[in-house]
């Protein structure tokens, strides 16, 4: 029985079970089922980055027929840890200037996977929030330095703005005390609205991050649904769910014998808008009839 090896910088839970359905959703096409005909062994990191290099090593020292990394830190690491392990990543920006493959077409060596082009809807985000709250002119924008797609993110952010008449204040946060400080400062300044960015940390401190902005009334826009299902405001970005199905798709066609050099970067093209009209009214906002119109899920 073929093994797999999960190298995950996350921690295990709601949010990784549900990310997992749709991986094994795409390993079943191909005619895998965990503990049938396939064994996947788990690494998960439990948000410590600097597990990952040992995590991978370990992966590598048992042998595992592929290693799925969903996160560009973890594929980094199993890259380093191997360079003839095929690998299957899921990351959003772009994995050649991240440094994972040489083309998108033919990746060359043995990586590939998904872009879920996380990083290049940030400017659509900003538009969304816009919309959202017209009459905010104040945006603060709340980033991890230590995530490798955020200084792209934020570039990109920074240059929309003032084309569309907003001024961004950055705060840089990656512990939770970090983010504490950061609302603290908000409750002084009172920005018009929020701005959250990407990575793994900001997504599993997606409850604090959730409560705190609806404690003190601040419209906020977040990268994936699950803010949304946990009260935020507003999320906009890939259908993660079906990107993680693409890296299970990929992983049965490499368990099958294709190389990975052969097997194209997917680019995301499933992309979702979520709105939780009880956070709205909470806030005393009025949610505009063009956003519910094009709304994929409204959270009543």
């Amino acid at each position: 029985m073929p093994v797999i090896g999960s190298l995950d910088s996350q921690s295990p839970g709601t949010y990784a079970d549900t990310t997992l359905h749709g991986y094994r959703r795409g390993l079943k096409e191909l005619g895998y089922v965990e503990g049938e005909n396939v064994t996947v062994d788990y690494r998960w990191a439990e948000n410590q980055i600097d597990r990952l290099p040992e995590l991978a090593a370990d992966l590598v020292r048992r042998r595992v027929a592929v290693i799925v990394a969903p996160s560009p830190l973890a594929a980094l690491a199993a890259k380093a840890a191997t360079a003839t392990i095929p690998i299957v990543f899921g990351i959003g920006g772009d994995p050649i200037e991240i440094g994972l493959v040489a083309s998108l077409n033919r990746p060359g060596g043995n990586l590939t996977g998904i872009n879920f082009l996380s990083r290049e809807l940030a400017a659509k985000r900003l538009a969304l929030l816009h919309e959202m709250v017209p009459s905010a002119s104040r945006i603060a924008v709340l980033i991890d330095p230590t995530f490798t797609l955020t200084a792209a993110l934020l570039q990109d952010v920074v240059a929309a703005a003032p084309t569309m008449g907003l001024q961004v204040e950055v705060h840089n946060v990656s512990t939770s005390s970090e983010i504490n400080a950061a609302f603290a400062a908000f409750v002084r300044e009172r920005p018009d609205a929020l701005f959250v960015g990407t990575g793994p940390f900001l997504a599993n401190r997606r409850v604090q991050l959730v409560h705190l902005a609806t404690r003190h009334a601040i419209p906020a826009i977040y990268a994936g649904r699950q803010y949304s299902e946990v009260g935020g405001l507003i999320t906009y970005g890939p259908n993660i769910v079906d990107a993680y199905r693409q890296m299970g798709v990929y992983t049965g066609r490499i368990l099958k014998g294709a190389k990975p050099m052969d097997l194209p970067v997917v680019q995301s093209t499933t992309f979702e808008l979520v709105i939780n009209a009880e956070t709205a009214r909470l806030l005393g906002l009025t949610v505009p009839p063009s956003l519910l119109a094009r709304a994929d899920e409204v959270i009543e």
